[in-house]
């Protein structure tokens, strides 16, 4: 069905395509979505075309779905034990501000650091500056779960250590990165990187 296959590649743009566990990939990673024809067979109109309106609710409906399940996948990482949203804003464009995410969420400095509920935010600068995207150390901000702890390329002069500390222990963890520079945001998910994945993929034999 050209109809549905269009609408779940533009479903998995931001949700399944949003997702990153180490930056690797398997020969299995797949998603499949069937058009079954039962509602046809029910007399239901049939629907060739993505963009017709009365597909708005299903849309809607399927891109929840989506949501959802791609943040299972990112919880259920190979001994995560705290998710991860990474959300860039303020980059040139929306492609660079998910290079640049997906630079940060990719980064093991940054995962382990998580793991160990240390808002680094170095190695976040790090990450955003190996991303090879237009930034400006001296825009930059960076915030862990709301509370700014860098502002204007660095230290936030209201950070408290107590308070990010405690922000850290929570089981979801935000990392926002303001670059300053014009309108593109976005967003993946990760999560952190424990001793139990090392554990899980060192002990592993095909």
């Amino acid at each position: 069905a050209p109809a549905l296959q269009a609408l779940l590649k533009a479903g998995v743009a931001d949700s399944f395509n949003a997702v990153t566990i180490d930056g690797d990939t398997s020969t299995s990673d797949t998603l499949l979505m069937f058009a079954t024809g039962a509602a046809a067979a029910q007399g239901a109109p049939k629907i060739t075309k993505a963009s017709d309106v009365r597909l708005k609710a299903f849309v809607k409906a399927l891109q929840g779905v989506l949501n959802n399940l791609a943040e299972q996948v990112a919880r259920d990482g190979e001994g995560a034990r705290k998710l991860v949203e990474v959300v860039v804003e303020g980059a040139t464009t929306k492609a660079s501000a998910r290079k640049i995410a997906m630079s940060i969420a990719n980064s093991p400095l940054v995962k382990t650091a998580i793991a160990g509920e240390d808002a680094n935010w170095g190695r976040v600068v790090m990450a955003v500056g190996k991303a090879g995207e237009p930034a400006n150390r001296d825009k930059l901000s960076i915030s862990f779960n709301g509370i700014r702890v860098a502002k204007s390329g660095a230290r936030d002069p209201s950070y408290d250590e107590t308070e990010v500390s405690n922000a850290m222990k929570n089981d979801k963890v935000q990392i926002k990165v303001a670059l300053g520079l014009g309108k593109g945001r976005d967003r993946v998910l990760t999560c952190d990187l424990t001793k139990e994945y090392v554990a899980i993929n060192g002990d592993y034999r095909s």
